[in-house]
């Protein structure tokens, strides 16, 4: 990417997101959030809401391929609670193992751009012997949502 397409995407996410403020949380740095079990995501409207906000995640893009919409929906999930309520490094699993159908996301230390709290994730799809991966990085709406940069 450019330096001036890099300058504009920095404006553009400054001036159309709102801020929040990183807490620490009891075994690490929590953004937004609360050390612990996350509550369930789609239950209800809000958690629609918020998987929709998301926009695929990394996810919807080639390491996806291959995962039912369901498994889509659960590693979508597993990418908002490793960005909104896990400590740094550790992984947030979805899928079953002894499916051969399985994932996890890790999310890295939190940073500030302008007002702006983002982070960094990787994500893993098991489906074959290699496990796909991408990587990523998401800031965080005012409203609780994240958005995806990728």
């Amino acid at each position: 990417m450019t330096r001036l397409k890099l300058q504009t995407l920095s404006l553009v996410l400054l001036a159309t997101l709102g801020g929040c403020a990183t807490t620490p949380g009891a075994s690490g740095v929590v953004v937004g959030g609360f050390a612990g079990q996350a509550p369930p995501l789609t239950g209800g409207r809000a958690g629609q809401a918020i998987i929709q906000a998301m926009g695929g995640g990394l996810v919807g893009g080639t390491i996806g391929e291959g995962l039912s919409q369901a498994e889509k929906t659960r590693a979508l999930e597993a990418e908002y609670r490793a960005l909104e309520y896990s400590p740094v490094g550790q992984p947030v699993a979805w899928g079953s193992k002894a499916s051969g159908r399985y994932g996890e996301v890790v999310a890295a230390q939190p940073y500030r751009v302008g007002s702006q709290d983002c982070r960094q994730y990787t994500h893993s799809v098991h489906l074959t012997v290699e496990p796909r991966v991408a990587r990523g990085t998401a800031c965080r709406n005012s409203d609780g949502t994240w958005t995806p940069l990728t």
